[in-house]
């Protein structure tokens, strides 16, 4: 079982790992299972509990008594354990076009930009282009605490550290052209991706032109001139 918890300490490793094996579990069980006194097992699932990777849950009993009380995984938890979400949406992505055609992927894609400009439009109304990139780089930071805006020349740049897709991205980037166009519909100008974590650069950074003004004409889906784009051979 890969696991992904590398910061935490190892008993609290062995907790987390029981109960993902073993299903929720009261405090005794942990304590008998891991070979630990009851106190020390209290004070680390206190820690887990605060940091949002276990929860509580109370089964009450027919009888009179106290409910029993048994720790189990949140959904972070869970995601201490690896997932395999990469593969998965690499193979609805080549699923969908080896049955539907390209144009099947690029109307999704399309939908997905239309529904993320109504969602942020409003929020840009009367803003500037500087005020506007502020606003959508703390859109972006809510997956990407090291998005960053940089100032060059005359040219603004949206600069991507930690892409949350990063690994589907690497292996079909016509999904990085979603992120171009919404870029240009909310600024209403042209963007360009001069780097790319497909080329090795460690980061994505998007150019905003913003002497280069958009029109209605441009079309929604802006697929990038990329080798392969829309489904490279592995």
């Amino acid at each position: 079982m890969s696991f992904q918890a590398e910061n935490l300490s190892e008993p609290k490793r062995r907790i987390v790992r029981v109960i993902k094996t073993s299903g929720a579990l009261s405090m005794s069980e942990l304590a008998s299972l891991l070979d630990l006194s009851g106190e020390a097992v209290r004070q680390h699932l206190l820690l887990l509990e605060k940091d949002g990777w276990i929860v509580r849950i109370s089964e009450k009993h027919s009888g009179i008594g106290r409910p029993h009380i048994r720790y189990q995984l949140t959904t972070a938890g869970e995601h201490l354990f690896e997932k395999n979400y990469d593969h998965l949406t690499i193979e609805v992505l080549d699923t969908l076009v080896s049955h539907l055609g390209e144009n099947a992927l690029k109307d999704v894609l399309t939908a997905m930009i239309e529904d993320r400009v109504r969602e942020w439009k409003p929020k840009l109304q009367g803003l500037g282009i500087a005020e506007r990139l502020t606003v959508l780089k703390d859109f972006y930071a809510k997956d990407d605490s090291y998005m960053e805006v940089v100032k060059k020349g005359n040219d603004n740049y949206l600069i991507e550290r930690n892409c949350p897709f990063h690994n589907v991205a690497l292996k079909r980037p016509i999904l990085c052209s979603v992120t171009v166009s919404v870029l240009t519909q909310l600024l209403g100008c042209k963007v360009q991706r001069e780097q790319r974590f497909q080329n090795g650069d460690g980061c994505c950074t998007f150019r905003i032109q913003q002497n280069e003004q958009v029109d209605d004409n441009t079309p929604c889906l802006i697929i990038e001139d990329h080798p392969s784009n829309i489904m490279p051979k592995e």
